[in-house]
């Protein structure tokens, strides 16, 4: 991990003396811990008690405490080029992918006016409320957003997308337009917890759009996504009702209140899918107490087979101006059937510190 914000270190360094531009720094860490305190693991699919707590990335705690799958440090380098054109790259590295720094963003961004920028390059998919800032743990409540919400094989893309913001009397509208593809060649999620063998996924002709209003202290996005799905499995095609390619819709509302330290969180989605229809949804509240926020939400997902629900107990104490302290607490009920179970019934603990510098 040194070896490699060295690098960075001398890559910046070079930009900055090369390009003479105004470079600004930022990052993030999360050194987060946790166990499973009991569960049932999926027999049928030999897998221990166990929690999956970031299906991305596949963090998931067992018996044994670790810090692994939610810890994590990020690196944001932004230049401005010339006036108006920027430069945007992040590094990550995770505790789920031993630490390793990938490159997650890199994107330009070309400001056409006050209203207005078009971006191009790597970037965050924009399906849900905190995909945008889903790496950045200080930034939201909990330990991470729950789990059974934010389910997806993919969550980045390659392409471009136009950003713009309004006011209009009291209410700031703002939006994202988008299109891409992504081909992850070899899906962690599919490959290795939801199978034994490589497989490649390809999401491409990626069409969306978020749209958000906000005043004072009230939140309002819409998310809508279609996209064309491809997989490949040990390097065949997979088939869906004989064709090597399927179509998904996804759509999504979020409303958020945080009104006189009275915090409440709520997304629902809905994606599409072969005929069929995956709902999540989340809702969540808590009250701050000045430093102190106790918290408590429930996450549910359910389609045909895979039926899961996370309720969580927590508390975020901000004992720094940068800094946080999370404790929180998950239980797990894991309805699936017919082969739909995830990683089974699990209660588990977890706490750490998110920071930002």
């Amino acid at each position: 991990m040194k070896k490699s914000i060295a690098g960075i270190a001398v890559v910046l360094a070079l930009s900055c003396s090369q390009l003479q531009a105004e470079t600004e720094i930022s990052g993030f860490a999360s050194v987060v811990g946790g166990k499973v305190l009991s569960g049932t693991g999926v027999e049928e699919f030999g897998l221990e008690p166990t929690f999956l707590a970031n299906y991305p990335t596949v963090g998931f705690y067992n018996e044994e405490w670790t810090f692994n799958p939610d810890s994590k440090y990020g690196l944001q380098i932004s230049s401005e080029l010339t006036e108006g054109l920027t430069a945007t790259a992040q590094m990550v590295g995770r505790g789920a992918d031993d630490y390793t720094a990938k490159f997650e963003w890199a994107y330009l961004s070309y400001q056409v006016n006050e209203h207005w920028t078009i971006q191009a390059g790597k970037k965050r998919l924009p399906l849900y409320y905190y995909s945008d800032f889903f790496d950045v743990s200080y930034a939201y409540l909990w330990i991470r957003p729950p789990a059974d919400n934010y389910t997806w094989q993919i969550f980045n893309y390659n392409g471009v997308n136009a950003q713009f913001n309004y006011q209009l009397d009291e209410w700031a509208v703002s939006g994202n337009i988008y299109t891409g593809q992504e081909d992850d060649t070899t899906n962690k999620l599919l490959s290795e917890f939801f199978g034994s063998e490589p497989v490649r996924e390809i999401w491409k002709n990626i069409v969306g759009g978020v749209l958000s209003f906000n005043r004072d202290w009230f939140d309002l996005r819409l998310t809508y996504m279609t996209y064309e799905n491809e997989r490949f499995r040990g390097g065949a095609p997979v088939l869906w009702n004989g064709e090597d390619s399927r179509r998904g819709k996804f759509a999504g509302i979020s409303t958020n209140i945080d009104y006189n330290n009275w915090i409440l969180l709520s997304e629902l989605n809905r994606l599409t899918l072969d005929g069929s229809d995956f709902d999540t949804y989340l809702v969540s509240g808590g009250y701050r107490i000045n430093e102190w926020t106790p918290y408590v939400s429930y996450a549910d997902f359910d389609s045909e087979g895979e039926v899961h629900s996370t309720t969580s107990v927590g508390v975020r104490w901000d004992f720094h101006s940068s800094a946080a302290f999370k404790l929180q607490y998950d239980d797990v009920t894991d309805d699936g059937y017919d082969g739909g179970q995830v990683a089974g019934d699990s209660k588990s603990i977890t706490f750490g510190i998110d920071l930002v510098f």
